[in-house]
């Protein structure tokens, strides 16, 4: 199994749902522009990012992304403690989105993914 070959997540404020499922596209979040490129995590990483980034926020969402339908735009690159994130150097269409839902934590902390 390559890289692409997985699903990494993104976590969403309900306007930015919004203008996903609306415009079919998303352009990403203000961090995201600033930096130049999405940002995801993986399943593994998606409860910290939650915990670190989105502290204290209501109304989130977390969508599935399919890497492999993103070709080349995906990126992997270290961040957090030298682990490896996927960064989109793309705006994200609605196509490459698999599932999504309103975030929601298992009985252990950690978020659901769809």
């Amino acid at each position: 199994m390559s890289e692409l070959d997985v699903t990494a997540y993104k976590v969403l404020t309900a306007d930015q749902m919004a203008v996903l499922l609306k415009d079919g596209v998303f352009l990403g979040a203000p961090i995201d522009i600033a930096d130049g490129y999405i940002h995801l995590s993986t399943a593994a990483q998606v409860t910290e990012t939650v915990d670190k980034h989105f502290a204290g926020q209501a109304d989130l969402h977390v969508a599935a992304v399919d890497l492999a339908a993103l070709g080349d735009a995906v990126k992997w690159e270290p961040s957090r403690g030298g682990q490896l994130f996927p960064h989109i150097y793309a705006p994200l269409p609605l196509s490459a989105v698999t599932a999504h839902m309103p975030l929601a934590r298992g009985a252990d902390g950690a978020v659901v993914v769809p």
